[in-house]
């Protein structure tokens, strides 16, 4: 079967909270005037990535590694369903604040699998925030007083942010993004979303988004700063050659290449994704060169070394 770099179709999606940037700066399209979510790489019943070049265009990536064997995700990949899912977030408006299982949990009570997450800050503006966690010292307890109380704010850690900065979001760990952020979100294949406080918001028919209060009350836990970092980089291994490890947990890793010039990814035995960021670079592999553009999302599927030329800012992930 010949394999080479799959170039990646998107899928939309349109929440109450969407903003306008993915279709302003990012060459998103949609029939609604805004977008919430871009799906860059999404491997899932409803949602599926299409390759858009070569001799496999208009197949979803999920038909061609069915022909292809497990194998083109990673040696012996032994799971049920494919392990990530890599999103753009435009939020016009403040997400709600939520919260998702782990493995155990879901696969108890959602049989499904958990969402561990990272986000990487793309475009911030000035002084927005986030919501990441419980305060110093606040319990389970402070919050499940708190959330009773329709107040879970007293509790809840903010955090400004700007462009460039990444944040790890393990399951269990209470989390918002807020207004006027766009961020790219790596994580488990998994929309288990557990939602808290959505700030009295009604949706266009009038009525309110629903909250899952018991099951987020279930999963909640408090985080330190040592135990976030210990999960991010359970597996921390070597660096590619201009890159930086951003996560290396147990479902993913991610590493951020900042190209100016030149510059090799190894071979590897295991799929990788390119989420293009900024700048343009040409890509060389079997004799071939493809264009990287931003917001380009590409599939590496196992393969021998191939090399980079150009500029360009990308998020590189993998299992």
């Amino acid at each position: 079967m010949e394999l080479y770099p799959f170039q990646l179709s998107y899928v939309i999606k349109s929440p109450i909270w969407g903003g306008t940037r993915l279709k302003r700066e990012w060459g998103r399209a949609s029939e609604t005037a805004t977008i919430g979510e871009s799906w860059e790489l999404t491997v899932r019943r409803e949602e599926k990535s299409r390759i858009i070049n070569g001799v496999y265009a208009g197949r979803t990536l999920e038909s061609v590694i069915a022909e292809a064997g497990r194998n083109l995700i990673a040696p012996d990949f032994a799971g049920r369903e494919f392990p990530l899912l890599v999103k753009l977030i435009d939020a016009g408006d403040r997400l709600s604040v939520q919260v998702h299982p782990d493995d155990a949990y879901a696969a108890r009570v959602e049989n499904d699998r958990g969402k561990t997450e990272m986000w990487y800050i793309v475009e911030a503006d000035e002084g927005a925030e986030i919501v990441c966690g419980l305060r110093e010292g606040a319990t389970g307890a402070d919050f499940a007083s708190a959330v009773a109380d329709g107040d879970p704010e007293r509790v809840l850690r903010h955090c400004r942010v700007r462009p460039g900065e990444c944040y790890f979001i393990p399951a269990g760990l209470p989390h918002a993004i807020g207004k006027g952020i766009l961020i790219a979100e790596i994580q488990q294949n998994c929309d288990l979303t557990y939602r808290v406080y959505d700030y009295n918001r009604r949706q266009p028919d009038g009525s309110l988004r629903p909250l899952h209060i018991q099951k987020a009350l279930d999963v909640v836990r408090p985080f330190t700063a040592e135990e976030i970092s210990a999960l991010r980089y359970a597996r921390r291994s070597d660096t590619l050659a201009n890159g930086e490890i951003l996560a290396d947990c147990q479902y993913f890793r991610v590493e951020r290449l900042r190209l100016r010039g030149s510059c090799r990814l190894p071979a590897c035995a295991s799929m990788r994704h390119v989420l293009c960021l900024g700048g343009e670079a040409a890509l060389l592999c079997g004799g071939q060169t493809y264009r990287l553009r931003r917001g380009d999302s590409w599939f590496l599927p196992p393969m021998p070394e191939v090399r980079l030329e150009g500029e360009l800012l990308a998020l590189v992930s993998g299992v």
